[in-house]
């Protein structure tokens, strides 16, 4: 049988990591219509932290689920469990989903790393500037960064869909997925 202990939190994390894109998507649009930072608008650092703080959170979940989901399907394999097997477009889109959350919180990291600002982690941790104030460097990793939100939003969008068709089909593999 496999561990169900790791991939219990599974759905929570999947659950999380949604919820924290869309923050993300909202609180985006909301910052960059702040004034550029000066003496008089200092307040424009907190929204920008906060963005990169749930950012490299979201990061540290997706490994996490990652592990979770190898153990899973190491276990099962070497306890010949039978589970469901997931349709092709099922497996791709999880692919997609993994990597262009990773591709935008990293993008978004390097953005920030050349942009000649700090970064604190949960205001307790400063990292350390690696990079240095590129304007280039930093313009590239924002376009990156960018593009690959509005390709993970069109990949959510179908995933979304894809959850609810099953729902409404009652075909148990949402119930099979939250471990029901």
């Amino acid at each position: 049988m496999p561990p169900r202990r790791l991939t219990a939190i599974n759905p929570l994390l999947h659950v999380l990591l949604g919820v924290c894109t869309f923050f993300l998507l909202i609180s985006s649009w909301w910052m960059m219509a702040l004034p550029l930072p000066s003496k008089v608008f200092t307040y424009r650092a907190y929204p920008f932290q906060l963005h990169k703080n749930v950012g490299m959170t979201m990061v540290v979940m997706l490994l996490v689920m990652l592990y979770g989901r190898l153990v899973y399907l190491r276990a099962s394999r070497a306890a010949a469990v039978p589970r469901p097997r997931m349709p092709r477009s099922a497996f791709v889109q999880s692919v997609l989903l993994y990597g262009l959350t990773l591709a935008c919180c990293l993008s978004g990291y390097l953005s920030s790393v050349y942009s000649g600002w700090a970064t604190r982690l949960w205001w307790v941790v400063t990292l350390p500037n690696w990079g240095y104030d590129n304007d280039a460097l930093n313009e590239l990793y924002s376009t990156i960064h960018i593009w690959t939100t509005y390709a993970l939003v069109g990949i959510m969008m179908i995933h979304i869909g894809t959850a609810t068709y099953r729902v409404f089909r009652n075909d148990r593999t949402v119930r099979w997925m939250l471990r029901l």
